[in-house]
Parts: structure tokens; C-alpha cells; sequence
């Protein structure tokens, strides 16, 4: 595999070409829509785009993320950038090589604040002991893993990649944990690969070969009352976006693609409302970072091709590969956050994992690391301690 360094340098011509398409955007009408009953409410998306357009500075993001090792490697054909961080850890131990997956709206920058603490615990107030060589990759299609111009690169292919990309790196066995997509990805990986898995942790309840639409109410244990409530106030908020992705992507594509400000608003409204952020997205995330998301998407061109994953992967199928029970074998730590979009009872999980591990978060949506990664650092921490190599 030939990896390459990678630096992050968008061109100012493209940069001007975004800031002139901001500020020039014809806006649809809005009325009657204060409570975001009909999708982004236009008073509030015109101000995020003024101070995206005006303000936002992309050159201090883009300092920001080259800060961090980046990589980029083709792979079976693939593109895939990633960072790669490798750990400080105490004398004699070697760091846990551990890959951390992203989701959609999400990119690999909603890791950024955990990338510290997990591979320099000693510098962030932990234990050197607790060190991980920490890979952060974007999904194929997303964000600087483009172009992406290979058809089939489902959520199992994408496991076979971050396998092939691990072994490039010299790790034949490593840590995984995961949102969202990340989850998925993460998933399969202990389900297909379990051979090469010390341990997975997913933020996301989702597994391979569960249609999470046929859970019932009477499926969740008495104390899981509140996830079951929690599936029925999420799903409407899912609904429209899987539609599209799943049956036609690349319809949606062009206006997208076109767009900065429709980019934008079809990231930020799933990323208001599936955070737990009260209604006030900027104030939990702030303005700079959700700029950021978006421009990621918008200045790569791959909001188009982030769409594929759905298509690929769930109009084939997230299919058992064996029967083996149960059927990820590998130790499996989940943390729920209340405000978490999709849920599974702890006995199905317990019945098709090795469970070791069930954390339900005091707070939280579907943007774990980015919205508490208080959280999550101490939890990776003490799930992978177990299951260090010495």
C-alpha cells in the first residue's frame, strides 16, 4: 500500500467561488415556520450563511486540521484520507492501534477533540497505560477520500478496506469504535473480521442482520421504556433523508453540489435535531464548527457521493456473512445517549455480542465525541484497558 503525507490546501479561487455563491443564494420563501415545522428556518439559516461568508475563517480550520498527521492511501481503488496519531504510551506497553469511524452529517473532524486524550492520556490528565495509536479515516466519498468513482463500496466493504488499511499500517489486530455509519462499519468489522479485532465499541445500538423497524415495544425491558419512546419521537426525523440517499442519491446531488447554502441546511437541520442541543445547534457546536462541516462537504464536492453509502448498503442488504453464534465474537461495549436515534434492547445485544460493557450516557445525541467527548474518553479508556496487549 503507498501511503502518502497529506496537507490540507483548498485553493483560494474555490474558496472565493463558495464566498460568492453564499452571498449571492435566492432564498425560498419561509412562513409559519418558527418552530422548524416545515425544515431550516430561513431567518436563522440567512444569519449562519452571512457569518459563513463574511466571517468564517477556513484558513484558520484548515491550520486547525493540519495540525494532526493526515495521510492519504488508495486502496482496492478506493481514496481514503485519514489521520494517524500515534500514541505516547507508558514504558514497556505499546498503544492499542484503534480506529475511530464517522457517521453522516458527520466528517472525521467530529473526532477531533477525543484524538488528544486517547493517544496522549498522560498530557490530558489519564493514565500513559491507557495510550491508543489512533486512526481517524473518512469514509470513502466523504470529505478528502475522493474521488471516490468505484460503484459498490457498501458499509461491509468499507470493513474490508479499514482491515487492509490497518494491515498497511503494520496493526494485523486493533481496537474499533464508531457512531452512526461508524457504528455500521464497526460493526461489521467485528462480525466479518473478528480475527482481527482485540475489541469494538459503538455508540449506535445497530447490528448486522436486524431490521431496527421491526422491533415492537414489548421487545425493551421495563427500565428500557424510554428507548422505545425515544425510536418513536426520532423516526420522523429520519425519514426524509434515508428516502432520498437510499433511492435516489444522485438526483439530490446536483442541487447539493451546486449549492453551499442547501449543503448546509441539509446538514445542520439532522444535526439540530439529532443532537441534544435544545433547539440551539450553534450554541452546542458553534458556528466555526458547523462552517466547518460544511465546508468539507461543499469544497470537496462529495456531498454527492457521501449520499452512496445508503444506496449501496441498504438497498443490497446488511446481511449475516455467518452463523456463528454469537455473531460478533469479539468483547463489545456500548454507550446509549438519550437523544440516540437508533436503539437495540440490551438482550439482543447481550444474545449477538460478547458483551462486556453497557454504559446508558447521562446526556447526549447521535454526535457522541463531538458533543460530550468528556464522555467518551473515559469510556474507551476503561472498555479497552481489559483488553490491552502486554
Amino acid at each position: 500500500m503507498d501511503i502518502q503525507p497529506f496537507c490540507i490546501d483548498i485553493s483560494e479561487i474555490l474558496l472565493d467561488d463558495m464566498r460568492r455563491r453564499l452571498r449571492s443564494a435566492r432564498w425560498a420563501d419561509d412562513f409559519g415556520n418558527d418552530q422548524w415545522a416545515y425544515g431550516v428556518e430561513r431567518g436563522w439559516l440567512e444569519s449562519m450563511v452571512k457569518y459563513w461568508a463574511d466571517d468564517f475563517d477556513w484558513r484558520a480550520q484548515e491550520a486547525a486540521i493540519n495540525r494532526f498527521p493526515q495521510f492519504k492511501a488508495v486502496i482496492d481503488g478506493v481514496p481514503i484520507h485519514f489521520i494517524h496519531v500515534k500514541g505516547k504510551g507508558a514504558p514497556g506497553m505499546k498503544p492499542m492501534p484503534l480506529i475511530l469511524t464517522h457517521g453522516w452529517p458527520w466528517t472525521f473532524w467530529d473526532w477531533k477533540d477525543v484524538i488528544g486524550p486517547l493517544s496522549d492520556p498522560a498530557a490530558h490528565g489519564g493514565d500513559a497505560a491507557d495510550a491508543f495509536d489512533v486512526i481517524v479515516p473518512s469514509l470513502p466519498g466523504y470529505g478528502f477520500s475522493e474521488p471516490l468513482r468505484t460503484t459498490g463500496v457498501s458499509a461491509p466493504r468499507v470493513a474490508e478496506l479499514w482491515v487492509k488499511l490497518m494491515g498497511g499500517l503494520g496493526h494485523e489486530k486493533f481496537a474499533a469504535a464508531g457512531g452512526d455509519w461508524g457504528a455500521i462499519v464497526t460493526a461489521q468489522l467485528g462480525h466479518a473480521h473478528a480475527e482481527h479485532l482485540l475489541g469494538i465499541y459503538l455508540t449506535m445500538a445497530r447490528l448486522p442482520g436486524i431490521d431496527p423497524n421491526t422491533l415492537k415495544e414489548s421487545d425493551f425491558a421495563p427500565d428500557e421504556a424510554w428507548m422505545w419512546a425515544r425510536l418513536k419521537e426520532a423516526m420522523p426525523t429520519i425519514t426524509s433523508h434515508s428516502a432520498v440517499h437510499i433511492h435516489d442519491p444522485q438526483t439530490l446531488a446536483y442541487a447539493l453540489a451546486d449549492s453551499p447554502v442547501g449543503t448546509a441546511a441539509w446538514l445542520w437541520e439532522r444535526r439540530r435535531a439529532w443532537s441534544d442541543c435544545g433547539g440551539d445547534v450553534a450554541g452546542k457546536f458553534g458556528r466555526d464548527f458547523l462552517c466547518t462541516t460544511a465546508s468539507i462537504y461543499w469544497l470537496t464536492n462529495t456531498i454527492g457521493t457521501s449520499f452512496r453509502l445508503y444506496n449501496e448498503t441498504f438497498t443490497r442488504g446488511w446481511n449475516l456473512q455467518h452463523d456463528r453464534k454469537p455473531s460478533i465474537p469479539v468483547p463489545t461495549g456500548f454507550g446509549i445517549s438519550p437523544k440516540e436515534l437508533r436503539m437495540l434492547p440490551k438482550s439482543w445485544c447481550a444474545e449477538r455480542t460478547n458483551l462486556r460493557r453497557w454504559t446508558v450516557f447521562p446526556k447526549g445525541g447521535h454526535f457522541a465525541p463531538s458533543e460530550h467527548p468528556e464522555q467518551v474518553i473515559p469510556e474507551y479508556r476503561a472498555f479497552f484497558r481489559a483488553l490491552r496487549q502486554r
